[in-house]
Formats: structure tokens, C-alpha cells, sequence
């Protein structure tokens, strides 16, 4: 009997030693949150329209679509929840914490006040990294007015900060190190500062971060990789220049995780450099906007794991006690469902900025251009197919049956409706659409619509004219013009326009609401730092030639797909 006893102890003392082993690696993990683009406003004593908008809820919703107002007990919640949860040992914030920080010094007072609370409530340390809307040369708050009102988040614990700008560097538990680097131009408003200097900086500081026996983290305001179609193109104050050799170089010194925001969306994006290194650009949303989102990370050597997570409430009473001019409805449905309200909100405001932008005068495009009649009647016939109902008498549905165009049945009421939708699931990531579902099927040929029912009524002579000012800068008008003059009369009206324009755009709409690099945008488990040897590094790059491939292949698929389609 002693002995079974002595057994049965043996056996429970070492299941236990086993779980109190697993524990303590377990706990040797990095657990840490990390939001962006704050963008804290100084609260208005009432409530005022920002535009136009003809909702009586959304009335107030401005051009950015960012809760303004709001901002404030959004980032109280957020921080709250980071409080209450116990796996978050710190926070990282990169970059636009306030709004107007650059000429109202108040609103970085403000957030710094709120990050001080949390602090000294917690002990948990926030470190945080400059936007673009934060400081800059000749403003009222400059870089070194930002060091030093954001002197305890970062620059108190810094092993180096850069004198002329705004970088710094940190360590992160034992085996990590954060590198904060300063990506603004701190002339522009929008665009990137990276230079030689800088980039030499970030090697130098991954480079002693090894030589210490640790794994260099970078956190910066612009993204890294393109979290949108050639985002280097048609976004390009918001990605760093010359992104995919910037890239490779941080992957070979060394960094696998970047954290980045600016372009408000929630998008996690991977490069393969040329000697297999992988890199991962994560950009999270702004914390102020739809989807309210912010993220939560566990890094250990062998994996990544992270998770979106959801401000979903905020202190309604405080916040109309504050902000005079809220309805009681307003209120209910902020109680009842924050994030759902916020979605309400960035679809208004997105509809009132992309509604103003689709007019000549905002594009800047003269009477007098050779392009003023194509592009009026273009942008002419989009607003009329997004603006008029989908369906019944004289809805859009009717209108494309006559040009052999079928728009699905669905519960969207008007073209917009599915624009803004698309336009949401960017924001919040992890998109899937693709060309079977409806939202997407429906756009598309919208768009077609667009084009049979609008260009088709320009003369010849108009469009012929404004594509040989285009051809005449490469020296081929003439070869143009008779090739597209010859291939009308073969297929009619203005279809050769129609095919081709459809097979350019279509790319990118995928591209815009699928979600295909194979890298979850808000929930995953990806390889630590701990997982790169020459064996992985081979077989990532053959797997990244095959995606390449992949890549190519969907795209010409879908561009054979459309003139099939069209012309049979």
C-alpha cells in the first residue's frame, strides 16, 4: 500500500512540476496591445454639422468619418479594457494621437493626461511613436514639444533617442527590442520622411539589438506594404517610398514585425526579401472610427499569435453631459451596439466626402480640358447609377436590362449602399468578398453599366480626341486611333472602351474585397522569430514565387473572364 501511495505522490509531483514548467513557459510570452491613429479632439460644447447629410441620425458625420466627439471616451474604454485585462503587459501606439495636434497643443495634454492615469493605475508602460498629424517644424507643437509631453510613453526608458527627430528605441521584456522610428516628413502633412539617415539608424539599431541578444520589433506611422490596391500609386502619402527594397532591407537586418497605421484600416500584410526573410506589416485602424479596433499580440519564439479586439461602449452619460445636441435615439443605439453605430457613421461620412469629390471642380478639371466632357459624363452617370434605387419602377435593375446587364436581387437599396459596404469590410479587414457574392457582382456591373450607358452616348470624335492627348505623350496616337476606330466598327458603340476598362477595374476590385496573401488580417498564429534558419528561409522563398505565380494567375483569369464574358 506504501508503495502504490508512494506512487500515486511521484506521479502527482511530477504532473505537476510538468504544469508548473508549461506554465512558466507559457508566461515567458510577450503579451502586449497595440492601437493607432487616436486622433483626440478636443470635445465641442454642441454638436455641429460637418456637411450636408441628410440622415437623422449620421447628420453630424464629417469627411474623415472619424468619431470626433467621441474620440475621447473611446480611448477612456480603451484603455480601460487594457486595465482590466490581465494578459496585457504593455501598449503600443503608432503614431496620430491627436487630431489637430500639430496646432492645438491641448489635445496631446489631453491623451498624455489619460496615458498618465493609466500608468500610475496599472504600472503597465505605453510607448508610442510620432503621426503625421502630431508635430512638425514651424508648428505649434514641434518634435521636441512632443518628446517632451510624451516623455514617460517611451522616451523615458529609451536606450537612444534621435536628436533631430522623433525615434527612440526600447527593450520589450527580455528578449525583444522596440525600435520607434520617426517616418514623417515633418513639412508635409501627409507624406513619408524616410531618408538614407534614418534607414542607416534603423540597421544600426537592429543590428546592436542582436548583438544584445535580442529581436528587434519596429513600430512607425507609415505603412511598410500596400494594405490596398497599388496603394504605392493611388495612396502613396500613406506607404513609405520605395516600400518593397524598404522592406527587404528590414527583413534582412533582422525585423519580422511591423506595426504601422495611418491609412486606417485593419490590414496585416507579408513580404518575402530576396534571401527568404519574411516580414509582417500590421496596420491597424484608428481607434476613433469603424471598426474601433485595436489588437492584441502574443510573441513567444516559436509563434505570433494575435487577435482584433472591439471597443464596443463608451460612458454615454459623460459624453452628453459634455457634448450638448444629442438626440435620446442617438444615445440608445450607442448603448445598444458602439461598433454597429460607428459603421452607421463612417458609411455616412464616406458617401458625403466621395459625393463632393465626384465633381469638376473638386477634381480640378477645367471646361476647357480636352478630358472636361469625357470624365463630366462619366462622373455624371456614376452619381445618377449610386444615387437611384436598385430596384422597382425605374430602378437601376430595369435601366441595365436594357443593355443586357442583370443586377442581382438583393437587400441593398441603392448603389451606394454596396459601395459602402465593400468600402467598410476594407476598414475592417479579413475581407470576403470575392466574384460570387453579391456585393461584388452587383458593383461590377455597375460599373459596366456605367459605361454602356453613359459613354456610349459621347461622340466618337470626343472620346478619340481625349485618348490621343494621352497617346500623343508616348508618340502612338495615330496607331491608336486607328486601331481603337477599327476594332468599334467591328464590335460596336464604345464596347472596346467597355471591355477594357472592365478588365483593368475588375483586378482591383478583387483585390480590394478579398483578402488572398494568406495572412488573416485580424486573427492568426504566425512563425516566431525564434522559427528563422536557412532551411525556412528556402522554402520561403519558393513559397513566395508560387504566390507570385498565383497572383498572376487570378489576375489573368479574371481579365480573360470579362472580355469572355462581354462578348459572348
Amino acid at each position: 500500500m506504501k508503495k502504490v501511495l508512494c506512487f500515486v505522490l511521484s506521479a502527482l509531483i511530477l504532473v505537476s512540476s510538468v504544469s508548473v514548467a508549461l506554465a512558466a513557459e507559457s508566461d515567458d510570452a510577450l503579451k502586449f496591445a497595440v492601437a493607432s491613429d487616436l486622433h483626440y479632439n478636443v470635445p465641442e460644447e454642441e454638436l455641429t454639422a460637418s456637411g450636408e447629410i441628410d440622415d437623422e441620425i449620421y447628420w453630424y458625420a464629417n469627411r474623415r468619418a472619424a468619431m470626433e466627439n467621441e474620440s475621447g471616451w473611446i480611448i477612456d474604454e480603451f484603455l480601460n479594457q487594457c486595465a482590466e485585462d490581465d494578459n496585457i503587459e504593455f501598449v503600443l501606439i503608432s503614431g496620430d494621437l491627436a487630431d489637430n495636434g500639430k496646432s492645438i497643443a491641448q489635445e496631446h495634454l489631453d491623451v498624455a493626461a489619460k496615458f498618465k492615469e493609466f500608468e500610475e493605475k496599472t504600472g503597465k508602460q505605453i510607448y508610442v511613436t510620432v503621426g503625421n498629424h502630431d508635430a512638425g517644424l514651424d508648428c505649434a507643437t514641434t518634435m521636441d514639444d512632443f518628446k517632451r509631453i510624451y516623455h514617460d510613453f517611451g522616451y523615458a526608458e529609451a536606450l537612444t533617442v534621435v536628436e533631430d527627430n522623433c525615434s527612440y528605441t526600447a527593450n520589450l521584456g527580455d528578449k525583444y527590442r522596440l525600435i520607434s522610428l520617426d517616418s514623417c516628413d515633418p513639412d508635409k502633412s501627409t507624406g513619408d520622411g524616410m531618408s538614407a539617415e534614418k534607414m542607416d539608424w534603423v540597421r544600426k539599431q537592429a543590428q546592436q539589438a542582436k548583438k544584445d541578444g535580442r529581436h528587434p520589433v519596429l513600430m512607425m506611422h507609415h505603412n511598410l506594404l500596400d494594405h490596398m490596391p497599388v496603394q504605392s500609386i493611388f495612396s502613396k502619402d500613406f506607404i513609405v517610398q520605395f516600400h518593397y527594397s524598404t522592406a527587404d532591407l528590414f527583413a534582412n537586418w533582422g525585423i519580422k514585425l511591423v506595426f504601422t497605421g495611418h491609412e486606417h484600416c485593419s490590414d496585416a500584410a507579408t513580404y518575402t526579401s530576396t534571401i527568404g526573410n519574411v516580414i509582417y506589416d500590421f496596420a491597424t485602424t484608428s481607434l476613433t472610427m469603424y471598426p474601433l479596433q485595436y489588437r492584441y499580440f502574443e510573441i513567444t519564439d516559436d509563434e505570433i499569435k494575435y487577435e482584433a479586439k472591439t471597443v464596443d461602449k463608451l460612458d454615454t452619460e459623460a459624453l452628453s453631459a459634455a457634448v450638448r445636441g444629442y438626440s435620446q435615439e442617438q444615445l440608445d443605439l450607442m448603448n445598444a451596439g458602439l461598433n454597429a453605430y460607428s459603421k452607421g457613421f463612417l458609411k455616412a461620412g464616406v458617401q458625403w466626402r466621395l459625393t463632393r469629390s465626384l465633381k469638376m471642380e473638386q477634381m480640378g478639371i477645367a471646361e476647357d480640358s480636352i478630358f472636361y466632357d469625357l470624365v463630366n459624363t462619366a462622373v455624371g452617370g456614376l452619381r445618377k447609377i449610386l444615387e437611384q434605387p436598385l430596384y422597382g419602377e425605374g430602378g437601376i435593375q430595369q435601366l441595365a436590362a436594357e443593355y443586357n446587364i442583370e443586377i442581382p436581387d438583393s437587400s441593398y437599396k441603392t448603389g451606394w449602399d454596396v459601395a459602402l459596404e465593400l468600402v467598410a469590410a476594407h476598414y475592417e479587414g479579413s475581407e470576403s468578398f470575392d466574384f460570387n457574392t453579391t456585393e461584388v457582382t452587383i458593383f461590377l456591373r455597375l460599373v459596366a453599366l456605367v459605361l454602356r450607358d453613359d459613354l456610349a452616348t459621347l461622340a466618337d470624335e470626343v472620346f478619340f480626341e481625349a485618348a490621343n492627348e494621352i497617346f500623343k505623350n508616348f508618340g502612338t496616337d495615330s496607331f491608336i486611333t486607328d486601331i481603337t476606330k477599327l476594332a468599334t466598327k467591328v464590335l460596336g458603340g464604345v464596347t472596346p472602351v467597355e471591355y477594357l476598362l472592365l478588365a483593368i477595374v475588375s483586378p482591383l476590385v478583387y483585390s480590394f474585397a478579398v483578402d488572398h496573401d494568406g495572412v488573416d488580417d485580424n486573427n492568426g498564429i504566425l512563425p516566431g522569430y525564434g522559427t528563422v534558419n536557412a532551411e525556412s528561409n528556402v522554402s520561403n522563398v519558393f513559397d513566395r514565387i508560387i504566390g507570385i505565380f498565383n497572383d498572376i494567375t487570378v489576375y489573368f483569369i479574371n481579365f480573360v473572364n470579362i472580355i469572355w464574358n462581354m462578348i459572348f
